[in-house]
Formats: C-alpha cells, sequence, structure tokens
C-alpha cells in the first residue's frame, strides 16, 4: 500500500489543486478529510505520512484553523510550501439564474475575498460557512444551498454549473498551503529558506513584544508572518504565530532561537522549509554582521580573547 497524504477535503478543493503540484503526491495515495483538524490528525495517529493544509492567503492573512492547530496538540513540522492563485466560480444547480440565489455558502476563508462581489451582485444572499469550498459546492448538488463559491473546477465534479467566473476581489489574490508531518531532520538549507516557530512570552510587561522582535532585528532577519493567537489561558493571554526568512542551520537564525529560547516560557519549532515565491539566487545577500563567515569570525574572535591571543 502506497504511503498518504491527506488534504483538506472533499475532492474539488483548492487544497487538492495545489497538492497536486507536487512531484511526490504522484507516488502517494491522496486521502480527503473533512477538517483541517482531522487531516493533521491523522498524522499525529501515523495514519498519514503527511497532511497538506491552507495556512495563509494574501487577502486575510493566516488561516486561524490550521495556526491553532500547529500550535496545540503534539508538535508536527512543516516540511514543504505552495502558493496558489486564487480566484472563484458560483457553481450552482444547472438552470439556476442569478435571481433564483438565496443562500450561498463556502469556506470561511473565502468569504474575504468575495466580500464585494457578493454585496454588488448578491445583496440579500444569506452566507452560510462550510468546512471547505469543495463541500460547499456538494452541499449545493444536495439540495442545502442554491451556490457556492469555489473552484471552476469543481463544478464537473459535483455536477454543478459554473454561472460566473473569475469571482475576486483582490487582484493576484493567493493562498499559501503547508505539507506537514511529524517532527524530523529539516531537509537541507536551499539558500532561499523560511523557519516557522510559535512563541510564549514568560510574563506580560511593556516592550514584551519588542523583546521578542529585537532577537530578529539585530540578526538582519526579516519576518514574513507575525500573527498572534489567544492561549485560551484567558483575555489578553496571547501566543505568536511566526515566519522569518532563513533556515535553522544558518548561524543567525540559530542564534535568534536560542536568544528567543532563553527568554520566552515557550518556543515550539515549526520547520525550516523551501520558500515558494523566490528562487535561491534571487533572494538578497544577509546584512551587515549577520552572514556565517561573520558570525564565525566573531567567535573564533571571542574563542582567542579567551585565550590571550587577542
Amino acid at each position: 500500500m502506497p504511503a498518504s497524504y491527506a488534504y483538506l477535503g472533499p475532492e474539488g478543493t483548492f487544497t487538492e489543486v495545489a497538492l497536486r503540484t507536487l512531484p511526490e503526491a504522484a507516488t502517494r495515495e491522496l486521502i480527503p478529510y473533512v477538517s483541517v483538524q482531522s487531516a493533521l490528525d491523522a498524522v499525529r495517529a501515523g495514519e498519514a505520512e503527511a497532511a497538506f493544509v491552507p495556512i495563509e492567503n494574501s487577502v486575510e492573512g493566516g488561516i486561524t484553523t490550521t495556526l491553532d492547530e500547529l500550535v496545540a496538540g503534539a508538535p508536527l513540522m512543516i516540511y514543504r510550501e505552495v502558493l496558489l492563485s486564487i480566484t472563484f466560480a458560483l457553481l450552482v444547480r444547472p438552470g439556476t439564474k442569478l435571481s433564483d440565489i438565496k443562500t450561498v455558502s463556502a469556506h470561511p476563508a473565502a468569504q474575504p475575498q468575495v466580500r464585494n462581489w457578493l454585496k454588488k451582485y448578491l445583496p440579500d444572499a444569506h452566507w452560510e460557512s462550510a468546512a471547505s469550498n469543495a463541500d460547499a459546492a456538494r452541499l449545493v448538488q444536495e439540495g442545502q444551498y442554491d451556490a457556492a463559491f469555489a473552484g471552476e473546477f469543481a463544478a464537473a465534479r459535483y455536477g454543478l454549473e459554473a454561472l460566473e467566473t473569475g469571482i475576486h476581489d483582490a487582484e493576484n489574490a493567493q493562498t499559501r498551503f503547508v505539507l506537514v508531518g511529524r517532527p524530523a531532520r529539516p531537509a537541507a538549507p536551499t539558500g532561499a529558506d523560511k523557519t516557522s516557530i510559535v512563541l510564549w512570552q514568560r510574563d506580560d510587561h511593556p516592550g514584551g513584544l519588542r523583546d521578542l522582535l529585537g532577537e530578529f532585528a539585530t540578526r538582519g532577519i526579516n519576518l514574513m508572518l507575525l500573527q498572534s493567537r489567544p492561549t485560551g489561558a484567558g483575555i489578553g493571554n496571547y501566543c505568536f504565530c511566526i515566519d522569518a526568512e532563513g533556515h535553522i542551520s544558518d548561524r543567525r537564525v540559530a542564534d535568534a532561537l536560542m536568544g528567543l529560547k532563553r527568554i520566552c516560557l515557550q518556543v515550539r519549532y515549526l520547520g525550516s522549509y523551501p520558500r515558494a515565491d523566490v528562487r535561491p539566487g534571487d533572494v538578497q545577500p544577509p546584512r551587515l554582521g549577520t552572514s556565517d563567515d561573520e558570525f564565525m569570525a566573531a567567535a573564533d574572535w571571542v574563542a582567542r580573547c579567551q585565550d590571550g591571543r587577542f
């Protein structure tokens, strides 16, 4: 039996389309799950080798369901990311006209991406959230809703018609997906990498967030995602989900993580993996004083001072 990848289903989701762009997907059994949580739980339980789930979109930022699942529970690690351009189609049962539509459905992350279109063309339609865009299409097929915002490719799978296509409020909207597995040694650095972590402050104090961010700033590390999530311990208690440029094997990144480990209550490492938005040759070199060679030279200087050889 081939190794399997779990993904946010059912069949016909943007997640499935993005997953199939990975070369290794052709050699895996792809199994749809009803939610991000169930897909990640399949990995934790050893029922799947990895899970492929959405984690961020360019309109609303981080996908809170995925972030929260990575923050809590048994540790998991990100190994790959994929960017997919997103436009929606309005899928309906054959014969449905725009004037017939009273209810529409899609994944909650889709609503901010079609809100203005919906206000202009279907101002009186009632929105109902679904577990995924493809699940919304399935519910339309079953007659529970009149229309679904989903990928045009899902129409044939669910016996629907695309009444409108190319729907999006923001030009060049993209969603980022990640391949998540159980913790292991991260892949070797490529020169265009990203490191994801979660931070918990030791205590709440003025300048606390500045202290955390300063560990990156002083080492010339750019942050690509910073999102707070409630810990569940009461109002005002948050952890911080962070994506930073670089790989854990880079001296500046490792040094920043050591600094954070010293000052934070907890640090959860979510992996270092290749970026999907740039190629290695296009990455800007580290800021002056933050390259691996400069870190090594500084460490050598300290060692020589300790030996009285300065």
